[in-house]
Formats: structure tokens, C-alpha cells, sequence
């Protein structure tokens, strides 16, 4: 057990996950390029499950602390007190309807935007990873009927490819409200599938640079999640 880590309480796994790495990382006085302790000895250290020690990985990822090297281990790339580590925004309790409403205000207003300037900025690069994530999407979607991961995985990579990474440290910040989208909303696993024909659209029109089409789509993919929020919840 890596010195500095110990069990922590059930509750506020995922901050508290979040403090006590902060913690050991200036405990430990590591620096930009050193190996954080591994999955593994995170779980067994802290005595928690494989999920919310990645959880807060993807956390200190998307705000730049640390980053993964494929085979190697995650790495520190800048230090940061307990205090300036971000603790994900949570939606209050209530209706299941209200939380996803919620949320589909903010996903308009990030990803409308988001998709513009993706067709303004992508890369050859960046194109060619929304076309993996959007061809992945559509084998799942045909094979069951629902995408929801994939789905994500494919606004994840437009995201990216605005250049700005805020776009996706705001979505970290809200992830569990996004997430109720994936996770067959009302136990309806044929949740928004009206929207899946316009994901390749919109694909096309960030691939042309079209900028005006490419909120377009968006608006209609996000239109008819609305559409089936309201539906399911009557």
C-alpha cells in the first residue's frame, strides 16, 4: 500500500477518491512526469471499486492533472492542491423527467455550439475519430437497437475536436446528469433511437465545414430526446 493512502468511508466516494489522490500526490512530492500509483493499488488502498477510481481518473484527465499513456500507466502532467481539484456538479434529487430536462438545457447550449465549431476547426485527425466513434455507434445501434456508450463516445470526439478543451471539462463536470441518457431513460431501451439517422448527418456537415447545418442537426438530434423525455414521463 503505497504510503498516504488509506480505506475511505462509503459515502462521497467520488470526491473523497479525488481529495485523497490530490493528497498523496503533494504528500508523495511527485512531479509533472511521474507515475501515479496504479487502478489496482488505488482500489486496494483506498478500498474502492475499479469504477470510481476511474471515474476520477477521467476527472484529473479532463482537467489536465494527469494523463494515460497507452501500456504504460497515468502520469502526472501538473500539480494541483486538494482545494482546486473540481468536484463534479451533481443535479439536485427529483424526478427522473426533471433531471434529464435539466441536462438537455445544458446539452443544447454545449453541444449546438460545439458541433459548429468542430465544423470550423476539425482536423483530418479529428475527422477520422468521429467517423470511428459515429461507425461504431451505428454497428451497435443495428445490432441492438440502442447505442447509448457509443453514443456519448461520438459527442465525446466532436468535443475534441473544437480544440477548446472546456467543452469536455464541462461535460466531466456534469457527467452523471448525462449519463441518465444512456442508461435506458424510463426502462426504454428504444430512448431517442428517431435521433440516430441524423448523427451521420451531422457527421457530413462537420466533414464539410458547414457550420449552420451542423447546428441544425444537433438541434434536431436534441429536439427529439426532448420529444421522448416528455413522452415516457406522461
Amino acid at each position: 500500500m503505497p504510503p498516504g493512502l488509506a480505506p475511505l468511508p462509503r459515502s462521497d466516494r467520488v470526491e473523497s477518491v479525488s481529495r485523497a489522490l490530490s493528497d498523496y500526490i503533494g504528500q508523495a512530492a511527485l512531479r509533472p512526469g511521474d507515475r501515479i500509483p496504479a487502478e489496482r493499488d488505488l482500489m486496494r488502498s483506498l478500498a474502492v471499486g475499479r469504477s470510481t477510481v476511474r471515474e476520477v481518473i477521467r476527472q484529473f484527465q479532463a482537467l489536465g492533472i494527469v494523463e494515460a499513456r497507452k501500456g504504460s500507466g497515468t502520469y502526472l502532467r501538473r500539480v494541483a492542491s486538494a482545494d482546486a481539484i473540481h468536484v463534479p456538479l451533481t443535479i439536485e434529487p427529483g424526478a427522473l423527467r426533471d433531471r434529464l430536462l435539466q441536462t438537455l438545457e445544458v446539452r443544447r447550449g454545449l453541444e449546438v455550439e460545439a458541433s459548429a465549431i468542430a465544423a470550423r476547426h476539425a482536423t483530418a485527425k479529428d475527422l477520422r475519430i468521429i467517423e470511428e466513434k459515429l461507425d461504431a455507434m451505428e454497428l451497435v445501434h443495428l445490432a441492438r437497437g440502442t447505442a447509448g456508450r457509443e453514443d456519448l463516445a461520438f459527442h465525446l470526439a466532436i468535443y475534441d475536436a473544437t480544440g477548446n478543451p472546456l467543452f469536455r471539462q464541462l461535460l466531466e463536470g456534469i457527467r452523471e446528469g448525462f449519463e441518465h441518457f444512456f442508461d435506458k431513460p424510463f426502462d426504454r431501451p428504444d430512448f431517442a433511437r428517431r435521433s440516430f439517422p441524423f448523427h451521420r448527418e451531422l457527421f457530413e456537415a462537420i466533414h464539410k465545414g458547414d457550420e449552420k447545418k451542423a447546428r441544425r442537426k444537433t438541434k434536431a438530434i436534441l429536439a427529439i430526446v426532448e420529444e421522448d423525455i416528455r413522452a415516457m414521463a406522461r
